[in-house]
C-alpha cells in the first residue's frame, strides 16, 4: 500500500491500518453494551472523517489541483480521481462551502459560514446531514434579520441537531422562521383570502369525487382541533362495526385501543372518515364531547402584548399558528380562559386531590407547554395527555408542578426498567428551574443527562440566545475599551499600566 503521507505530516496509512483491524474483527466477544458503544464510536468517527474531507476539498482547490490535473473544477476533480457520482461530488463541495474554513488572500483562516455547525461536525456531534438541514433553515431566514439573530438560529439549530434527528432541524427552524418574521412577510391577509378555496372535481363513473384546494389559518385551526379526535385510529372505522362513532367519549378506552389495533386505514383515509362521520352528525361544538378532559374546541395561546400590538401570531393546541387578528375573531364567540405564569414561563400552583387532571390544569399545560415534553418529539397538545412527573401511585400529586403533557408514544416510553425513560422536575439551580426533564435509557444516553424539551418554545429560546449574544458582545467591548485606556496610559510620559 503506497503511503499517502509525508515525514513530519498526516498520513492515511494509520486510519487504514486501523479501520482494517477492524472490518476483520469479530463482533461475537462483544457484549450487547460493546456492540452499542462501538456503533457509536464509528457514526462518530465517519462524522468527524466528513469534517477531514471538507478540509482536504478546500486545500486541493486552494492548491489549483483540480486546474493543474485537467479536471478543471473540484466536482469534477472528485469524480474522477474518487470516482463519485456527479449528485454525491456536488453535494460534499457544497457541504464544504458551507462549514468548512478557507483562508483568505494573505493565508489567514475565515471562520467558517455556518461556524457552530462547523465545529459540531468537527466534534462527531453532527452529521453532513444535520449540517444540510442547518443550512436549508438559515438560506430562508429574511435578509432583514440582523447579524446576532443569524448567530442565534444557527446556534439553536446546531444545539438541536446535537441531541436530534435531521428530520427535527427543519420543523425547529419553522419555528425560528415563525419568530423571526412573525407576520409572515411572503404572503399577507389579501394574498390568503385570494388563494383560499376548495374544489371538488366531478363525480366520475367510479362513484369517486376528487378533492383539492387551499385553506386558510382559520379553517386550519378549526379542522385541526376536530380531526385529532376523530380521525385518530380506531375512530370511525366504517369496516369495524366494533369501532367508536361519534360516541367516543362513552366507549371504555379499552375497546379504542383494541379498535386501533384492528385499524389499517391510512391516515388520509382517517381523514376522510372523520369528515363522512361529523358531518352526518352535523357538525356542533356543543355535541362534540370532550378530548383528553377539555371540550372539542380550538384551543388559542396568545401574548398579551401581541394582541396590544395586534401583531404576531397565535399558537393552537395542534401546532398550528393563526394571526393575531384572525384568532380575535375565533375569540369573540370562544368561553375565555385566564392563565397566569411564573418569569420561567411555567403556570402556577394549581392542585388536585383526584389522580385526573382538571380541563382547567389542562388548558394551563397547553397554553405554558404547547405540546409533549420529551426532548426531540414535535407532537403538539392535541395529541398529548396529562402526565404526573413523580407518578400517582407513589405518591405523586395531581398538582401543576407535578404534571406536564407527553404524547401517547413518549408516555408509553416511561418506564422503571433498564430501557425505560424518567421524568424529573429540574430544581433552581438548573439552567431551566421548574421544567419537566427527561433522562434517557443508557443505550440511547450513557451520561443520564437530563434534558428539556424546547421544540415548541423555539421562539423564546431564540430570544433568550440572542440576549446573551449581545450580553458576550458587550462584555467584549469592555475588555477592547479597558485595554484601550490602558494603552494610552502606558504612552503618557510617566504612564504606569493598570
Amino acid at each position: 500500500m503506497d503511503s499517502m503521507g509525508e515525514i513530519g505530516g498526516p498520513t492515511a496509512d494509520v486510519l487504514l491500518a486501523a479501520v482494517g483491524e477492524l472490518v476483520e474483527q469479530s463482533l461475537i466477544p462483544l457484549s450487547d453494551r460493546g456492540v452499542v458503544e462501538l456503533l457509536r464510536g464509528v457514526e462518530r468517527a465517519s462524522r468527524m472523517l466528513a469534517a477531514v474531507q471538507h478540509r482536504l476539498l478546500i486545500e486541493v482547490d486552494s492548491r489549483s489541483i483540480p486546474v493543474d490535473s485537467g479536471a478543471k473544477t473540484i466536482k469534477r476533480f472528485l469524480m474522477e480521481t474518487l470516482r463519485l457520482s456527479n449528485a454525491e461530488a456536488g453535494a460534499r463541495v457544497r457541504a464544504a462551502t458551507r462549514v468548512g474554513t478557507f483562508r483568505d488572500l494573505s493565508g489567514q483562516e475565515r471562520e467558517p459560514e455556518l461556524p457552530c455547525a462547523a465545529a459540531a461536525l468537527r466534534s462527531g456531534d453532527i452529521s453532513v446531514e444535520h449540517a444540510w438541514g442547518i443550512a436549508s433553515v438559515m438560506t430562508r431566514i429574511p435578509r432583514a434579520a440582523d447579524e446576532v439573530d443569524r448567530a442565534a438560529a444557527e446556534q439553536i439549530l446546531t444545539e438541536f441537531a446535537e441531541t436530534g434527528s435531521p428530520d427535527d432541524v427543519s420543523k425547529v427552524g419553522d419555528s425560528i422562521l415563525a419568530y423571526l418574521d412573525p407576520d409572515g412577510k411572503v404572503t399577507d391577509e389579501s394574498d390568503r383570502a385570494r388563494m383560499r378555496g376548495v374544489r371538488i372535481g366531478r363525480q366520475r363513473a367510479d362513484g369517486m369525487s376528487a378533492i383539492s384546494g387551499e385553506i386558510d389559518p382559520i379553517l386550519r385551526a378549526l379542522l385541526d382541533s376536530v380531526l385529532a379526535k376523530y380521525a385518530r385510529p380506531g375512530v370511525g372505522n366504517p369496516d369495524d362495526p366494533a369501532s367508536p362513532r361519534a360516541d367516543v367519549d362513552r366507549v371504555d378506552s379499552e375497546l379504542i385501543a383494541a379498535a386501533a389495533q384492528r385499524d389499517s386505514r391510512t391516515a388520509a383515509q382517517r381523514t376522510h372518515d372523520a369528515f363522512t362521520l361529523l358531518l352526518g352528525e352535523l357538525v356542533d361544538t356543543g355535541k362534540l364531547g370532550s378530548h383528553r378532559g377539555i371540550p372539542v374546541t380550538t384551543v388559542l395561546t396568545m401574548r398579551v402584548q401581541d394582541v396590544e400590538r395586534l401583531s404576531g401570531v397565535a399558537t393552537t393546541a395542534t401546532g398550528g399558528a393563526v394571526a393575531i387578528t384572525d384568532a380575535l375573531r375565533l375569540a369573540e364567540r370562544s368561553r375565555p380562559y385566564l392563565a397566569v405564569f411564573d418569569h420561567a414561563g411555567l403556570p402556577l400552583h394549581l392542585g388536585r386531590m383526584r389522580r385526573l387532571a382538571s380541563p382547567a390544569q389542562r388548558l394551563s399545560l397547553i397554553a405554558a407547554l404547547a405540546g409533549c415534553s420529551r426532548p426531540g418529539c414535535d407532537a403538539p397538545a392535541s395529541l398529548c395527555a396529562v402526565h404526573h412527573v413523580r407518578d400517582f401511585s407513589k405518591g405523586g400529586p395531581t398538582d401543576i408542578e407535578n404534571l406536564v403533557l407527553a404524547c401517547d408514544h413518549c408516555h408509553l416510553l416511561i418506564n422503571d426498567t433498564e430501557t425505560g425513560w424518567k421524568t424529573v422536575v429540574l430544581n433552581e439551580d438548573s439552567q431551566f428551574p421548574g421544567r419537566t426533564a427527561w433522562i434517557a435509557p443508557e443505550h440511547i444516553d450513557p451520561t443520564g443527562t437530563p434534558r428539556v424539551n424546547h421544540r415548541h418554545r423555539a421562539g423564546e429560546l431564540l430570544a433568550e440566545v440572542v440576549a446573551g449574544i449581545h450580553r458576550r458582545r458587550e462584555r467584549e467591548r469592555e475588555r477592547d475599551r479597558a485595554a484601550h485606556r490602558r494603552w494610552l496610559r502606558e504612552r503618557q510620559p510617566g504612564g504606569v499600566a493598570a
